[in-house]
């Protein structure tokens, strides 16, 4: 049977022209007009000042962090449900991640949530957002409680490129945003991310302490720690032939996410992942909830799947229920974050499915309700 994949990278055609170029040119080492090209390219997409093309989303957030001072026992808030990556730099800071839940209108931090945080922890160094799955995050009444209380915001909009709020492309709506490229984003790099802000020092000193912290002198010198964070030329060269088909690629994600809602609509049981009012999710990933009190478990969904050589994917578990983040403070009023966990599932929403793709994962969901 044919291999159905949740997200896998699909290629434009246009890539190999700016990889032939870097090896034509000899810039095969890191940096060069790939790379220069890429950050200019992005910022113009999203309408932004600055960037800084990076080794993937992770650097990008533990270099967003360092620049706005976040070092040892300092608190940020970081959302919940997520992937390990959006909080694991806080540890790389030694300060102290404190999680907070997230609302059923939009899968992101809740601002009911966030003032009980404050309440708690009055002078937190900085929150991070995340876009979840594509949907913006509800940034009118977030942005607000932030500013009231001098906060600065990153960004993580790692799953949200083509994403819009209110007008506003996502990657833009934090002091610091960050984008991923990884191999099943909706566009792809291979592997990388990228640093943005329309504060154009934030991003020199990224760059400069993702090329190891060298200073201008003749010989190799070196007053701060410094790491190996820069993307390579190669590899932009990708991102700048994978950027011209982005809102293509969008336009599948959204086509995916409607019909699998058209084909699932008579099933009372399922329901699918709301869009933040306002905003545009990228569809980046198509996400259903299953009823509590149905027969049907997401496991029994995802297992069927599979047996057909389907991919499908569990909700991110919340890092509050990670065993390696057990001890660490969360902020919640219902668990909304845990009980989507539980009952939440991505289906496959690869960008080269077919029709007749959809329609077997669609056939094998409606198995599982009819059984």
């Amino acid at each position: 049977m044919k291999k159905i994949y949740l997200s896998s990278p699909h290629m434009s055609g246009l890539e190999m022209a700016y990889i032939n170029e870097a090896f034509e040119t000899n810039w095969i080492a890191p940096l060069g007009e790939n790379v220069n090209k890429f950050e200019e390219e992005v910022c113009q997409y999203i309408n932004i000042n600055s960037a800084a093309a990076l080794s993937s989303g992770t650097a990008a957030i533990h270099l967003a962090l360092k620049a706005l001072g976040v070092g040892n026992g300092d608190i940020v808030f970081v959302q919940s449900l997520t992937f390990s990556a959006t909080c694991n730099p806080i540890i790389y800071c030694n300060a102290t991640p404190v999680f907070l839940d997230s609302d059923y209108q939009t899968w992101n931090i809740s601002h009911k949530v966030l003032e009980l945080a404050y309440e708690k922890y009055p002078n937190p160094k900085a929150l991070i957002i995340v876009n979840l799955y594509g949907n913006p995050a509800d940034y009118d009444e977030i942005k607000r409680i932030a500013k009231k209380h001098n906060t600065p915001i990153i960004e993580d909009a790692a799953e949200s490129l083509g994403s819009s709020y209110k007008g506003i492309k996502c990657g833009s709506f934090g002091d610091i945003s960050i984008l991923s490229f990884n191999g099943n984003k909706i566009i792809t790099t291979s592997g990388g991310g990228m640093m943005l802000s329309n504060n154009k020092a934030y991003i020199e000193k990224a760059k400069f302490w993702s090329t190891q912290a060298r200073e201008k002198e003749r010989h190799y010198e070196h007053k701060e720690l410094g790491y190996n964070y820069r993307l390579s030329n190669i590899c932009a060269g990708i991102g700048r032939g994978q950027l011209k088909v982005l809102d293509l690629r969008v336009q599948q994600k959204t086509f995916i996410n409607n019909y699998y809602k058209t084909k699932l609509k008579d099933i009372e049981e399922i329901s699918f992942m709301p869009v933040t009012e306002g905003a545009i999710s990228n569809n980046w990933l198509t996400c259903i909830l299953i009823d509590k009190k149905s027969n049907i478990k997401p496991l029994d969904i995802l297992l069927a799947l599979e047996t057909e050589n389907i991919e499908s994917r569990p909700i991110w578990k919340p890092m509050s229920l990670q065993p390696y983040y057990k001890d660490r403070d969360y902020i919640t009023v219902d668990n909304i974050a845990e009980n989507i966990f539980k009952r939440g599932l991505c289906l496959s929403s690869d960008t080269k499915m077919t029709e007749q793709d959809m329609d077997r994962v669609i056939s094998i969901i409606r198995k599982c309700f009819k059984a």
